[in-house]
């Protein structure tokens, strides 16, 4: 009788194990694994110096809101970081244009009689703050970060709070042309110096996918005819060869035609957009491929 009890304890101890292996198994065969979503991406435009030739940021703007290409951090080198600023704090791509078509050279360049340069950049920087109502860059509708070049030490430094106008017209001071500006007790210059397609510090300050616009492609052939003309040809060399080594921080680069357009050839801004806007309108499958496998993904900030 004892040896048929323990017999009958032991059956049941090995049908008890059974069941539980065979709910384990069960349980790793139909329940799915938990998958843990990634971190929600987020797009950037990083748009390059090229003095007057900034007039086609406008225009790649415009083929990137028609397309409903989320815009999550706006980055800006001299005239990128005017055309930055304005549209991360809210103006669309057809106001922005309408402002750059009415712009006059006076409305921004305050001439002066060289010291540190012939322009002292104040009428830049009250145009900025008076577009924007005066609001700190911290208050934007888009985080917008302004590239500029510390100019007794020749670090790269990023403005992404406080007085955007001040921040811009840093960003815009090029070297000869522009008053260095003075904030904090430091002196900073035009951010082309050091990096004129910030695509790495848009990666910096959290970028998953980087879109840059590259303005300083195709320099002008056509011999300076004045100092002033010489300087910025001088210019535009530099971006073009430093910009060269930040593309590949880049997921797609757009690279409007505006190397006929003199830098500081105000009279072609409807032209520089509308290259703008074919350049864009050219890159928009290989933007659209991967804002679309983001979607799929449930990863995309609308």
């Amino acid at each position: 009788m004892e040896n048929k009890k323990l017999y009958m304890i032991k059956c049941a101890a090995k049908f008890m194990v059974y069941l539980i292996s065979l709910s384990l198994f069960l349980s790793c065969v139909t329940t799915p694994k938990e998958v843990v979503p990634s971190h929600p991406a987020k797009i950037a435009v990083v748009l390059g110096a090229g003095t007057s030739k900034g007039f086609a940021h406008i225009g790649v703007l415009k083929v990137l809101e028609s397309h409903k290409i989320p815009i999550h951090i706006v980055v800006g080198t001299s005239v990128g970081s005017l055309v930055g600023c304005l549209y991360a704090y809210g103006y669309n791509p057809y106001d922005l244009q309408m402002i750059a078509l009415g712009i006059k050279k006076e409305d921004v360049a305050d001439y002066i009689i060289p010291d540190n340069g012939f322009i002292k950049g104040e009428k830049l920087e009250n145009f900025v703050n008076a577009r924007v109502k005066y609001i700190p860059m911290e208050k934007f509708k888009i985080p917008f970060y302004a590239v500029t070049t510390n100019i007794q030490n020749g670090d790269e430094v990023i403005f992404g709070r406080g007085n955007p106008g001040k921040a811009v017209r840093a960003s815009c001071s090029i070297p000869g042309i522009f008053n260095p500006v003075l904030i904090s007790d430091k002196y900073y210059v035009d951010g082309g110096v050091v990096n004129p397609l910030a695509a790495d510090v848009a990666r910096r300050f959290g970028a998953d996918v980087v879109i840059a616009v590259d303005i300083s492609s195709g320099v002008e052939t056509a011999a300076p005819k004045s100092t002033l003309e010489m300087i910025m040809q001088a210019i535009d060399i530099m971006y073009n060869r430093i910009a060269s080594q930040h593309i590949k921080h880049a997921d797609v680069v757009i690279k409007p035609k505006v190397g006929h357009i003199g830098s500081s050839d105000f009279t072609k801004r409807h032209e520089a957009i509308m290259a703008g806007e074919k350049a864009a309108t050219e890159a928009i499958p290989a933007i659209a491929k991967i804002v679309d496998k983001l979607r799929q993904d449930g990863r995309l900030l609308e």
